[in-house]
């Protein structure tokens, strides 16, 4: 299985693997990272698609950014298992949806795969349609398959059957051997965890990484909101938004996540560069 989405990385330092070895799981290996990021600009950008009468909503906007920035940045997009450093063969960002917006209705994981040529268009489609197939069925209607189907058979097993069945599946997991259809729309499968709360009115929070999986990168995204900041000595009203981001600091050193984030927000600040492909490299002569 692991060799399906991944492949072994041989080319690291000495430090890499000390640091996996001090810490051989994810969960105690997370940094976290609070930032807010200016969002001014490629709100404007997102209100001239609306006007053109293009569907692309905020939340879109984010899947595609970060697909671009882990084009940029593949160190991102590594991740440990079994003591050894992988690289995902492919852009994968994963959430969970709502199949309606109350407290009683389902979730479920949705996998969005950001292809080398995607843009913001094409990636704003793929989301827009597999979001609508869940919340235009109701919740007796959904076609569970994948990981979301083995959640829902499981959870509802007694804990004599189920503990041992998800002891096997842990340890399938961490041998790289799990099976495929588990990992099918398995957000723990993914090269990065979003987490929308913007939607409800809420902030951003710190949520851990899980030692289950191969995702190292996990990123809630509060809601936008007006603030006083100081731009070329006056004060302005622009739009800010926070992100409260989780990272395996063992796939690269902090100098590579930060230089990840400016790069994060220089697409911000250039939302034009979200039209072209997700692939293409981004030429920054300073950040």
């Amino acid at each position: 299985m692991r060799s399906k989405y991944a492949r072994r990385v041989k080319e690291y330092n000495g430090m890499n693997q000390i640091s996996i070895d001090l810490k051989p799981n994810r969960s105690v290996s997370d940094v976290y990272i609070n930032q807010k990021m200016n969002v001014t600009k490629l709100m404007k950008y997102l209100e001239k698609k609306k006007e053109k009468g293009e569907y692309v909503t905020f939340f879109h906007a984010i899947v595609a950014a970060v697909g671009k920035v882990f084009y940029n940045r593949p160190y991102l997009n590594r991740f440990v298992q079994n003591r050894h450093l992988f690289e995902h063969k492919y852009v994968d960002i994963s959430f969970v949806a709502k199949v309606a917006f109350d407290d009683k209705s389902e979730e479920m994981m949705i996998i969005i795969r950001i292809d080398e040529n995607d843009n913001v268009n094409t990636i704003s489609k793929k989301i827009y349609d597999k979001v609508n197939r869940i919340r235009n069925n109701s919740n007796e209607d959904i076609n569970k398959k994948g990981a979301n189907h083995a959640i829902d058979v499981l959870g509802h097993l007694p804990n004599i059957i189920r503990i041992p069945i998800v002891g096997i599946l842990k340890w399938t997991d961490k041998k790289g051997i799990l099976p495929s259809s588990i990992c099918e729309d398995n957000l723990y499968y993914s090269s990065i965890i979003l987490s929308n709360l913007g939607t409800f009115h809420s902030s951003a929070i710190f949520h851990n990484i899980n030692d289950f999986g191969n995702a190292s990168a996990l990123a809630t995204i509060g809601e936008a909101k007006d603030e006083e900041i100081i731009v070329n000595g006056k004060k302005e009203i622009q739009k800010l938004c926070e992100f409260g981001i989780n990272l395996d600091e063992r796939i690269a050193d902090g100098f590579y996540f930060v230089k990840s984030i400016q790069l994060l927000q220089y697409v911000f600040d250039h939302p034009e560069l979200l039209e072209e492909e997700a692939s293409k490299k981004i030429e920054i002569d300073k950040m």
